[in-house]
């Protein structure tokens, strides 16, 4: 009995044995050869190129100039490779002798460490031209590594730079919320390059590659290509812009050119500035210089310049007026250039006021009083839910990013904000546009469009997004009996630029007949108590009022919105209606007005 216990016992140790002989030879293979896998096959991400941006007439506008950087192997500040990484940089130097050899140095340590096995970058970006000559060169040393990498160039420079945007390296933030970024390098910061970044920069592509012990490649195992080529199309004419550009030179301000529909073919911020800067770089000096300016160079003005839309809010006001039941389209006025409300006197901005004032009258000579007393019949509430309706206080969906929404006040955005109750001043200054109200160019734009056709358009740059069309549709905001008096308006508007008597029509030399709407904003307070008030040009620059001037045209045929501003120009006829002008010849010219709106009848 015990014989027979001792070999049980035996025989149950050998199979244990055999067990674990089969589990160390057969069973834990595969995780050993998966292991084995990992120390020689690398999956290595390639970066895509990032897509193009080209204007309206296939022209480019943000291109990828051709270049490579140069990498450095891992693990060379060692002592037993330290004589080897100062030869590289030598090397380097030598045959680049703009190279930092501090900067590479520094990029390398950054980078460098027991666990990265990778090539480290070094050396950003070196032109195709530059590196050619000496490539077969630096290829062949094992230490060096030179990659492919494109470099993004803006041909037009400052020419709708504000649009356009610019990219620049990534910083943690943005790889925290996008991680290819890491791998890419680099992102879309402002403008049309911001907005549609996740397109243009495509999908990185891998290669399955196979490693030595010395993290040299042996063989390409499998490659997929990066998804790129994402060309972006616009609706600009980068010819428009360059001679609206010429046309702003020596001013501050904004321009939009924009179909009815809502595309844009010409747009401007102004002053601006050259878009490579950015790309490669600049100067604290240069930086510091563009930040701390007045005229705040790097402030999109189209999309994110705030300004009281002084008079240029009348025609969409006197819409409200005229399709209300408590005021209607026969109502008048006698103005006699100050009203008293609440011990407070408002003038008009004609001394001798306008007499007898009807919605015609009071938007072609822009007569204040028309408007105080309206807005005393209809009343904060109703002023504020119309203009929101028409596309004020909100964004425009305007294909950039970060667009402000303006501000059309009420007695309850007033409460949240100052705790404070509305006073009945506020409604007669919010009747012109002043007070607390601020609106964009852009807004402003679409507004003008919303009286042209009687639909708000959504404003866009892009044309096409790859292959794919973009024109969104615009909106139908107003209610049947607003879209039956905006004859009324259009008429008004057509007599601000035509009648002898409207206030842009000794400013208006255009070849096509135009309709719309001045406007003085402005930028300090004056007391209204004051009688003889200081004459525009009397006042120093930086207290002038903003000029305002924003159109349709042809009048009888409407196809195209201008509308401008320029900071501290005073009246707006007088300081935008030249531009306006021109720009509309400029249209003609170009062929984008057609031959029957020569005449606007």
């Amino acid at each position: 009995m015990k014989v027979k216990f001792i070999i049980f016992v035996f025989a149950s140790i050998w199979l244990a044995l055999i067990v674990r002989v089969f589990s160390l030879a057969v069973a834990s293979n595969s995780y050993y050869e998966k292991l084995s896998e990992r120390n020689t096959i690398k999956h290595e991400k390639i970066s895509p190129v990032r897509g193009e941006i080209v204007d309206v007439k296939n022209r480019p506008v943000a291109i990828n100039k051709l270049g490579f950087k140069i990498q450095l192997a891992p693990h060379l500040l060692s002592k037993k490779k330290r004589k080897e990484f100062e030869e590289e940089l030598d090397l380097l130097t030598k045959l680049f002798p703009k190279l930092d050899r501090k900067k590479i140095i520094k990029n390398y340590k950054k980078q460098d460490s027991f666990y990265n096995h990778n090539y480290i970058d070094v050396v950003s970006f070196i032109p195709y031209e530059e590196m050619m000559p000496v490539y077969s060169k630096l290829n062949l040393r094992d230490n060096i590594k030179i990659v492919s990498a494109p470099k993004r160039f803006y041909p037009y420079k400052e020419t709708a730079a504000h649009m356009i945007g610019y990219v620049a390296r990534a910083n943690q933030k943005d790889i925290d919320k996008d991680p290819t970024l890491e791998l890419i390098g680099y992102t879309g910061k402002t403008g049309l390059e911001k907005y549609y970044n996740k397109y243009l920069q495509g999908v990185p592509g891998e290669r399955e590659i196979k490693v030595n012990a010395n993290n040299q490649e042996i063989e390409q195992l499998s490659y997929t290509p990066p998804q790129e080529d994402k060309k972006l199309t616009l609706n600009l004419d980068i010819e428009l812009e360059r001679y609206i550009s010429s046309l702003f030179e020596g001013k501050v301000g904004a321009v939009v050119v924009m179909d009815t529909k809502g595309a844009i073919l010409a747009a401007g911020s102004f002053p601006n500035y050259d878009l490579n800067i950015f790309v490669s770089g600049m100067s604290y000096k240069m930086y510091n210089d563009l930040a701390s300016s007045l005229d705040h160079p790097f402030t999109n003005k189209l999309t994110h310049g705030l300004y009281p839309p002084g008079s240029t809010i009348k025609p969409s006001l006197g819409l409200l007026y005229i399709t209300s039941s408590k005021i209607g389209d026969s109502w008048t006025v006698n103005c006699k250039s100050n009203l008293k409300v609440s011990g407070r006197t408002f003038r008009c901005w004609k001394r001798q006021g306008h007499g007898h004032t009807n919605i015609t009258k009071a938007i072609r000579e822009s007569c204040d009083d028309f408007f105080y007393k309206g807005s005393l019949i209809l009343g904060n509430e109703l002023m504020s839910e119309g203009l929101r309706r028409y596309g004020l206080g909100k964004k425009t969906g305007i294909d950039m990013p970060n667009e402000f929404i303006g501000i059309v006040p009420s007695r309850q955005w007033k409460m949240q904000k100052y705790h404070r109750p509305w006073s009945i001043g506020e409604t007669v200054n919010m009747s012109i546009g002043q007070g607390d109200m601020l609106a964009t160019p852009l807004q402003m734009a679409t507004q003008t469009a919303l009286v042209a056709t009687g639909k708000l358009p959504v404003p866009h740059f892009a044309k096409f997004i790859g292959n794919q069309a973009y024109s969104p549709e615009p909106k139908d905001v107003l209610t049947e009996a607003e879209k039956a008096k905006l004859p009324l308006i259009r008429r008004a508007m057509y007599d601000v630029c035509n009648a002898p008597r409207g206030t842009a029509s000794h400013y208006i030399t255009s070849k096509i007949k135009l309709a719309g709407k001045t406007g003085t904003a402005q930028v300090i307070g004056i007391k209204q108590d004051i009688k003889k008030r200081k004459l525009e040009h009397e006042l120093s620059y930086y207290n002038r009022s903003h000029a305002w001037l924003t159109t349709y045209g042809p009048a009888k045929d409407p196809q195209y919105i201008v509308t401008v501003l320029i900071e501290h120009g005073g009246h707006g006829g007088h300081a935008a209606g030249g531009i306006v002008s021109k720009i509309y010849d400029k249209l003609l010219e170009l062929g984008y007005i057609k031959e029957k709106g020569k005449k606007g009848e």
